[in-house]
């Protein structure tokens, strides 16, 4: 059980000064992506942070840290023991959403005490138990926020600070029977091109993890199926003084559209738990010609391909007989898919996190991490908590003990692996 603090052990204890030391730094270094850049990465300034990682990683004693020429830090880990332990890897990336600035961030570390907790960048930016049932389990605990007037960045350089911290500690205690672990830090996951530049060979390993969930505990091995939708209406534009029966405003004919979407079902705001949705995320648009773009998403492959035909429906009939066109494409698939031929892959985070002190709860990710795509290749990687809540937005925080937390979970994790290696009494 944890302490009044939030502590689960003096192991997550230690490991979360040095988590929180390193977070710290990571969240002031701006690696914003952008999904309209048309380059891999998608920013250099991601790059800034890559290179940080080498070195510290190299400082800390692992030698062999690269920032490869697909843009991902790798690193290893090495092995204490003679034993034939196979290699598994950790994984997280170091970009933070497009959807808000990742620039100037100034984090705080607050104890809560309870109640509503304002950010000092902005009034408007409030903590309130309401919004964030998560703060109840948090009082008397250190949060991490930003000032609220920039996203924090726990997702996911909490991940990487963790994965960095307890790697640190396993070097400096090579008494822990261990095998070799593989490091990864990936850039533009929140684009969904983490994995473009991610050479699973060259990584080595036999499964991974990612270190980019949430609540403390939480072991998850499900995501979303995800497409994408680009819907184009093809309007006829002419001055607008002598335009009867002649101009076709395709700006119109696009808001038609996104008003017909469902709106008590399929989209974000009614839907939790394994309901998907159908979401448009931007809109560009003229007189001549407008785009919408949207995110389609649920666990299930069948129900997925049915909100396809419903945009496809709904877009023909808000064209009302004028030119429009939809594009499709996959940007991942549900993970659960790969990982229910490696069980043996989940069940081990779990137990590492019952080491840490915690009880593991499989969860369902609504969204999408590198482990989608890994699974997908070949490297199955499910999803292991950072202590993170709110992403995406200017009252994301992250709970400095249950940072502490997941990096002991990494280190638990280490000793599992070897254990499960280690030959049977009866051999």
């Amino acid at each position: 059980m944890p302490d009044s603090d939030g502590y689960v052990s003096d192991l997550a204890r230690e490991l979360a000064a040095d988590a929180l030391e390193r977070f710290l730094r990571y969240v002031r270094i701006d690696t914003q992506s952008d999904p309209h850049a048309g380059t891999y990465p998608s920013t250099e300034k991601q790059l800034d942070l890559s290179r940080l990682l080498v070195d510290e990683l190299r400082a800390i004693g692992l030698e062999d840290a690269e920032l490869t020429e697909g843009s991902v830090v790798m690193a290893t880990i090495p092995a204490t023991t003679d034993r034939e332990v196979p290699a598994f890897g950790l994984i997280a990336h170091v970009d933070t959403s497009p959807e808000l600035s990742g620039a100037n961030v100034r984090p705080q570390v607050v104890r809560y005490e309870g109640g509503e907790l304002p950010l000092p960048g902005d009034p408007q930016q409030v903590l309130r138990p309401d919004d964030l049932p998560e703060l109840a389990d948090h009082v008397g605990h250190e949060l991490v926020t930003s000032d609220g007037t920039t996203l924090l960045g726990a997702d996911n350089k909490a991940g990487v600070a963790e994965i960095v911290a307890a790697a640190a500690y396993l070097v400096a205690h090579p008494e822990i029977e261990h095998g070799p672990i593989r490091i990864g830090f990936t850039p533009d996951e929140e684009i969904g091109a983490g994995t473009d530049g991610f050479d699973i060979e060259r990584f080595g390993a036999v499964a991974a993890y990612t270190l980019d969930g949430s609540t403390a505990g939480e072991i998850e091995d499900e995501t979303f199926a995800a497409l994408q939708a680009e819907v184009t209406f093809h309007g006829r534009n002419t001055h607008p003084g002598t335009a009867k029966d002649v101009m076709v405003n395709a700006i119109k004919l696009a808001a038609d559209f996104v008003a017909s979407l469902p709106r008590d079902r399929l989209s974000p705001e009614t839907t939790d738990d394994r309901d998907g949705f159908v979401h448009p995320i931007e809109f560009d648009g003229s007189v001549d010609r407008s785009t919408v773009r949207l995110i389609l998403r649920d666990f299930d492959e069948e129900l997925l391909a049915g909100h396809e035909r419903l945009v496809r429906e709904l877009a023909e009939r808000a064209a009302a007989g004028h030119p429009h066109d939809v594009q499709v494409k996959r940007q991942y698939r549900n993970m659960k898919e790969y990982l229910r031929e490696h069980p043996h892959v989940v069940a081990a985070a779990e137990e590492a996190t019952r080491r840490a002190g915690l009880d593991p709860r499989r969860n369902v990710i609504r969204g999408g991490t590198d482990g989608s795509r890994l699974s997908e290749k070949g490297l199955p990687t499910p999803n292991v908590f950072t202590g993170g809540q709110a992403y995406h937005s200017k009252r994301e925080w992250v709970c400095v003990a249950d940072m502490g937390a997941a990096a002991a979970t990494v280190v638990h994790l280490a000793q599992v692996w070897a254990e499960a290696a280690a030959p049977s009494r009866s051999s």
